[in-house]
């Protein structure tokens, strides 16, 4: 009988060791595996996680810009500006009159302004100097009796220069308001 229960204690002894020993699993445990398996999920599936914003994504107006089948584009002189300024010269102030006198001939016409800088500086501060001497030629032409409902205007900053060179005669060139006649829609 006692080796019986020797046997026994034995046989209960083996068959408890093999068992494992069951663990409480915390939810805590299993988010951090739970996030790690959905990202290798998404990268298996070519999913992207949330886009980040850059420069190149941010919008600089909401208006929408004309194609360019309703654009009429070099029927004016650019109207330049000098280094870091957005003041109106008056060599300016001069295409900006002719530029005056087609639209209240033409009443039809609206009128895009492209805001442009040289390559020096950070592309936001571009933008913002873009910006400012497009809306400084608008004002203008809002003087010279242009309602300003008919003068939309956009910053290019440094981005679309008509001069690639790293020389102060190529960065005038880029320093420059481009003035588009857009045709309205019927």
């Amino acid at each position: 009988m006692m080796r019986r229960l020797l046997i026994a204690a034995i046989f209960l002894g083996l068959i408890g060791s093999g068992c494992a020993e069951k663990k409480e699993v915390k939810p805590e445990e299993t988010k951090p595996a739970q996030e790690q398996e959905v990202k290798e999920k998404e990268k298996a599936e070519g999913q992207k996680g949330p886009e980040q914003i850059t420069e190149q994504t941010a919008k600089v107006e909401s208006k929408e810009i004309p194609s360019k089948s309703d654009e009429v584009s070099g029927m004016f002189e650019d109207v330049f500006f000098e280094y870091d300024q957005y003041d109106i010269s008056d060599n300016a102030k001069s295409v900006l009159k002719a530029v005056a006198d087609y639209l209240i001939k033409n009443s039809g016409q609206k009128l895009l302004i492209e805001g442009h800088c040289d390559e020096r500086g950070t592309s936001e501060y571009n933008l913002g100097l873009g910006d400012r001497r497009a809306k400084a030629a608008k004002d203008y032409l809002a003087s010279l009796g242009i309602p300003s409902s008919r003068i939309d205007t956009i910053s290019y900053g440094k981005e679309k220069p008509v001069c690639s060179e790293h020389a102060e005669d190529c960065w005038a060139k880029n320093r420059r308001d481009h003035l588009i006649i857009v045709k309205r829609k019927k």
